[in-house]
């Protein structure tokens, strides 16, 4: 770093703390600060560079995508993505407004000069904050106007004289001030020398700002080539794009805190005691008034009280539950040592006064110890064994104290809720359950038992990743049981991504038997799924979505919990608009819970919706089949157990897939709809009608099945499908005429099919065709939507009835819903993300007992596999690691929807846009009649008018004009803008039949049908692998090499003839290699990494041969070494490889004299069989099987002396490991 900059850093008492966050902003800000009053042009030029660089730092750091290239485009970009919380965006446009007038107008105002620099010190600060967490109060230090004509200015006069107040306040500090007024006078005497200091380091500031600009351009391009490399690392580095999944995660985790100015010390206080009291504490002082004896409500009687005297100092707070000391508080000025704070808090629970101990301690030493500055909050209970300190929301109840007492007294070995998971868990029985589940059940009370996997310094986080269908929920249940019985848990909550998956989750608890007692669940435990009722105090397992729990925290009105198959409309949806903020709840407390689950709830604990769960004090346990990069974040990479999809249909848990394709014409490249008479079908009647259209209309792929329908596409889908069913598909099911060889439709029964397709209209057509080219009635397919009548109903008939062999759905059966008989997946639609694809497959893995099977598929034996029909491409596609909550695009929110928002004014402006869109394609369909039609209920303005006045609004010139004029006349500029919106709304915001009618024009016109266009069946048959694939796979096992080469060339070195690693050590960390890379969204098995090589001619094809980690470490070895590009040998598979070298080895000794007798070969093949299965064979495995049936090490000597035993041993390590 250049010298001359470390030096302007240390002279600017305003920039100079962003040395280390970036450089550029510490020219920008100090030369700012330099021209303030001299040169009010340059200053507020300079502020508007220090924005926009700071902007464009964040969008790299928090790889923001923005569509288009300004400042405001930027600003826009970074709100949406929300990192800019309070008025952290209104400052942004603040200096940006300031700085475009001063650059375009030659605005010279000294009084707006020091304005846009304060603000440029608060963007500073927050992106300070932001960066690294700290709370540190740092205030900004006014520069004086003397002897510059803005000394004369009077309004700029009383706004530095604001901010040396500001400055003197900062400054208060209450430690060993005996009054009021001391503290006051030592604040401002502080404050006054701090502003000398500055003004007499002025003229240098200034000397060092001037010697910065010529190499301003330097820094400039050295911080734009930083955001280069960042860029193109996260393109082609896995490891980096890891990295900045995490960066990303802590950033937002810090922008809400970071947007909030640290409280002063009289700020905590004042704080403490509303938290205090909210939490049902009464806060008393010591010195007058106290009464430790005063009744209180639900939340328990208890007494907190200020500056109490003990053996080690004056404690902030001292808290009394039911008349007995218990634990203490001790307060910081927000950004203060918390850490520091904690050994203070300590020393006073630790050290109290003799009279204390003895009179009103209800244990010593003081087991219950906060620590807060009002912002964050913590909290360490001395029952845990190894106890910690944890971050927590507020204060718990007394309440919560008393019943942590209470159990305490009952139990002392025991004392609070890890303890007794750690000392009073029973043996876990295994009669109920498989292998898996086992595991992840004694994981997950282990790692919730030792407090692993902490967020910060927040509660325990565990992951248990087990396969689709492998039982989740019942572990789930098991492990609650456990804890709520023998760990005395109060509460438990099961998050589910869904209303719907509410009820099954709600019936396996309610029928889950419990092991000891042989009773119900619900007969021990109530079971409530979260409901118009609110959360009963009885409950002790709650089910709910993150929006029910939002809904119950924030005071609204819950509708009714729904049946399975019900839709989920009375929930909010996961894209409300705005941040999600929780505040304290007395009914629903902080320490509600002592366990929370959350089965498949991406969407719950990424984005805006995990401000929710982080409010709990509670452990949280996540269960999934589908993780993702933010998974691992969010849960700390602690894994507590792991079962693959190969896993489970390895141990018969789930039965495995084979993948059909049909390729049509029209599905690949669309058609054309030709020029006259076509019909057009209403969306929500489906009444069809005919219509005139003047010129061809061409369609892509992407719209097939959306706007449009083609008859034919769909037919010779089905079509193909149905022909090929039983000569292809299944064809072991295939029962034909002896005679003519014909299929005995009659006696066959089609495997239960599932059909995914695009929406609910394009479900309807798929059923219609399917009735048709099978000969069948409605008994024999339906739909099974959302929308749907009685979808529950039709779930259940699908289930358990024989007649009932297709569904057609969208959504509803693609995640979390069973049906255990489905032998047959048909994709009619694409799928882009990997983890929702996952899920949509698993609805065919489950397995049944032969006896259920039969019930719904008799006479065909056993479920044994299931088949994926692909008639999209969907599984050649790639498929993206992210987390399933992405923004609604413009195909997606419906127009309903956007209508809704409208009326609600809750649309976002990306929405407005969406809704103009649709609007305007929609006024192009109509006709004269129906415009007239349209402006008459609108009292006289056309649609596309209003169209207009939309587009304008979300327009970056109009907003920008409406955010300077307000502005110019002291408006909040963002209350401006949304003014502008909800102005150009209000034709359709005040107008329901406006609404209603374009509604119903919509969905009159939206689809139309290709009746005329005639499809091809392309291909059809089993997938095979292409080279194409294989390429993109052997292409992405490179990088993986080249971002983790130390590691890998360590790996390899571990299983060198001389390394000092032991060959079971060495073993292990291949075998973790081996299980990282076949986690998702790799799925990097050796058999699949083989096949790939082979496929793109870099390995020698060996059928049948299954591969494993071992082999792993040919293919490792042949990348280090450069691979095809340096000619390296094609690798050889371990297996093949040692057993070449073996049989090499023995010709030369029978070549040299050397024979073995057939008692020494049994010791030499079962060492050679030993390095097969392990790389390297290590001595310490001659004392297992297969050797210790011949004495072990003993009988290897007896057999070829010690001498000669030793140079063989070595003598083969060379050899086999060469």
């Amino acid at each position: 770093m250049d010298p001359r900059l470390v030096r302007l850093a240390q002279q600017s008492r305003n920039f100079g703390f962003l040395l280390a966050d970036l450089p550029l902003l510490v020219a920008y800000g100090a030369a700012a600060e330099s021209h303030v009053f001299d040169d009010p042009n340059t200053s507020l030029i300079k502020s508007r560079q220090f924005g926009e660089a700071l902007a464009e730092e964040l969008v790299s750091r928090g790889r923001v995508r923005v569509e288009g290239s300004t400042q405001f485009d930027r600003l826009k970009a970074l709100d949406r993505e929300g990192y800019l919380h309070g008025d952290v965006g209104n400052a942004f446009h603040e200096v940006r407004t300031l700085g475009n007038d001063a650059n375009h107008k030659g605005h010279d105002s000294a009084e707006d000069a020091f304005r846009a620099l304060r603000t440029c010190f608060r963007l500073g600060v927050w992106y300070h904050r932001l960066l690294t967490g700290s709370r540190e109060q740092l205030t900004f230090v006014p520069p004086s106007p003397d002897r510059t004509p803005a000394a004369r200015n009077a309004r700029l006069a009383d706004d530095i004289a604001a901010a040396r107040k500001a400055l003197e306040e900062a400054r208060l500090s209450y430690r060993d001030q005996a009054s009021q007024a001391q503290v006051e006078q030592a604040a401002r005497a502080a404050a006054e020398r701090e502003l000398a200091q500055a003004q007499a380091e002025r003229e240098e500031l200034a000397r060092q700002v001037a010697a910065m600009q010529a190499q301003l351009a330097a820094i400039e391009t050295a911080a734009g080539q930083e955001r280069a490399h960042r860029h193109r690392a996260d393109a082609t580095s896995t490891a980096a794009a890891s990295a900045a999944v995490a960066e990303r995660a802590r950033l937002l985790d810090n922008a809400e805190q970071a947007s909030r100015e640290p409280l002063t010390e009289a700020q905590v206080r004042s704080k403490l005691d509303e938290m205090l009291t909210q939490a049902g504490w009464y806060v008393q002082d010591a010195a007058f008034g106290l009464n430790l004896h005063v009744q209180g409500d639900r939340r328990g009687s208890g007494v907190a009280v200020r500056e109490v005297t003990t053996a080690r100092g004056r404690a902030d707070y001292a808290l009394y539950v039911e008349a007995k000391l218990v634990g203490v508080i001790e307060a910081k000025r927000e950004g203060a040592d918390l850490t520091a704070a904690e050994t203070q808090a300590n020393g006073y629970a630790d050290h109290l006064t003799d009279a204390q101990q003895r009179l009103v301690a209800w244990r010593t030493p003081l087991p219950f110890r906060y620590v807060s500055d009002g912002g964050e909050t913590r909290f360490r209970s001395t029952l845990d064994p190894d106890s910690r300190t944890r971050r927590i929301f507020s204060f718990h109840q007394p309440r919560t104290l008393a019943r942590w007492m209470r159990q305490a007294d009952e139990d002392p070995q025991a004392p609070s809720y890890r303890a007794r998971l750690q000392l009073r868990m029973p043996e876990l029985d295994e009669r109920p359950l498989r292998p898996a589940q086992i595991t992840a059940v004694q994981g997950v009370e282990n790692s919730v038992a030792l407090g692993r996997g902490q967020h910060g310094m927040g509660q325990s986080r565990s992951l248990v990743q087990m396969a689709t269908g492998a039982g989740k929920t019942f572990t789930a249940v098991t492990f609650s049981y456990r804890m709520l019985k023998h760990a005395r848990a109060e509460r438990v909550l099961f998050l589910v991504d869904r209303n719907n998956l509410g009820a099954q989750a709600f019936a396996e608890f309610e029928n889950f038997t419990t092991p000891d007692t042989y009773r119900k669940f619900a007969d021990l435990f109530n079971v409530q799924r979260l409901g118009a009722e609110g959360m009963l105090a009885s409950s002790k397992v709650v089910i709910s979505t993150v929006q029910r729990l939002y809904m119950e925290l924030t005071g609204r009105n819950l509708p009714d919990a729904a049946p399975e198959g019900e839709g989920d409309e009375a929930d909010l949806p996961y894209d409300v608009p705005g941040d999600i903020e929780v505040g304290y709840n007395a009914t629903i407390p902080p320490e509600a819970f002592d366990l929370i689950i959350v089965d498949e709830c991406h969407r719950s604990i990424y984005g805006k919706w995990r401000s929710v769960l982080e409010y709990f004090d509670a452990p949280i346990v996540g269960l999934t089949a589908t993780p993702v990069a933010q998974t691992f974040g969010y849960f700390n990479g602690n894994l507590v157990s792991e079962y693959t999809y190969r896993e489970a249909v390895a141990d018969g848990v789930n039965v495995d897939f084979s993948v059909y394709e049909i390729e049509t014409r029209i599905t690949v490249q669309g058609g054309v709809i030709a020029q006259g008479t076509v019909p057009v079908r209403d969306r929500r009647t489906r009444r069809q009608r005919y219509e005139d259209i003047a010129e061809d209309i061409e369609y892509g792929a992407k719209e097939v099945g959306v706007g449009i329908i083609s008859k034919d596409q769909l037919r010779t889908v089905i079509q193909t499908f149905r022909d090929r069913l039983f000569t292809e598909i299944f064809p072991e099911r295939a029962k034909r005429d002896p005679d003519t060889g014909a299929l005995l439709w009659d006696d066959m029964y089609v495997p239960k099919t599932l059909v995914f397709a695009k929406n609910d209209n394009h479900a309807e057509e798929i059923v219609e065709v399917i009735r048709d080219v099978f000969g069948k009635g409605n008994d024999f397919c339906t739909k099974i939507t959302h929308a749907a009548r009685k979808p529950a109903e039709r779930l259940a008939d699908f289930r358990n009835l024989p007649q009932l062999r297709i569904a057609v759905t969208v959504d509803m059966i693609a995640t979390g819903t069973d049906v255990k008989p489905l032998e047959c997946l048909i994709f009619l639609r694409d799928v882009k993300s990997w983890a929702y694809f996952e899920q949509m497959k698993g609805r065919g893995a489950r397995t049944l007992s032969l006896t259920d099977f039969e019930r719904v598929t008799p006479g065909v034996g056993p479920k044994t596999r299931f088949v994926m029909v692909d008639a999209v491409g969907v599984t050649r596609k790639p498929k993206v690691d992210a987390a399933p909550l992405e923004r609604h695009s413009d195909k997606q929110i419906s127009l309903e929807k956007l209508l809704r928002k409208t009326a609600a004014h809750t649309i976002e402006e990306e929405e407005v846009s969406t809704l103009a869109s649709r609007l305007a394609k929609l006024d192009l369909q109509m006709t004269s009649e129906e415009r007239a039609e349209i402006e008459r209920i609108s009292g006289g303005v056309p649609l596309k008018e209003i169209v207009h006045g939309m587009v304008k609004a979300v327009s970056t010139d109009e907003q920008l004009e409406a955010r300077e004029a307000a502005e110019r006349v002291g408006r909040d500029p963002e209350r401006a803008v949304r003014d502008l919106i909800e102005h150009a709304l209000k034709p359709l915001a005040a107008a329901p039949a406006l609404r209603t009618r374009l509604l119903e024009m919509r969905r009159a016109k939206d689809i139309l049908y290709d009746e005329n266009s005639r499809d091809a069946l392309v291909r059809a048959g089993a997938a095979v692998d292409d080279e194409e694939s294989a390429q993109a796979t052997v292409r992405d096992w490179k990088q993986y090499i080249d971002d983790n080469r130390d590691e890998v060339a360590a790996l390899t070195i571990a299983f060198g003839v001389d390394s000092d690693v032991p060959p079971a050590a060495a073993l292990r960390r291949l075998q973790d290699v081996a299980r990282s890379v076949a986690r998702p969204p790799r799925f990097w098995t050796p058999d699949t990494l083989w096949k790939a090589y082979e496929n793109v001619g870099e390995a020698l094809v060996r059928k049948h041969a299954k591969r494993t980690a071992a082999d792993l470490l040919a293919l490792l070895r042949y990348e280090l070494a450069g691979g095809a590009e340096r000619g390296v040998p094609a690798p050889r598979p371990h297996e093949e490889a040692v057993r070449e070298r073996y049989a090499a080895w023995l010709a030369r000794q029978e070549q040299s004299g050397v024979s073995f007798s057939t008692r020494e070969r049994w010791w030499l093949d079962h060492i050679v069989g030993a390095t097969i299965e392990r790389v390297r064979f290590d001595t310490a495995d001659l004392d297992y099987a297969p050797f210790t049936t011949r004495n072990g090490t003993d009988g290897f000597l007896a057999e070829f002396g010690a001498n000669r035993a030793e140079e063989i041993i070595d003598e083969l390590d060379k050899e086999l490991g060469a």
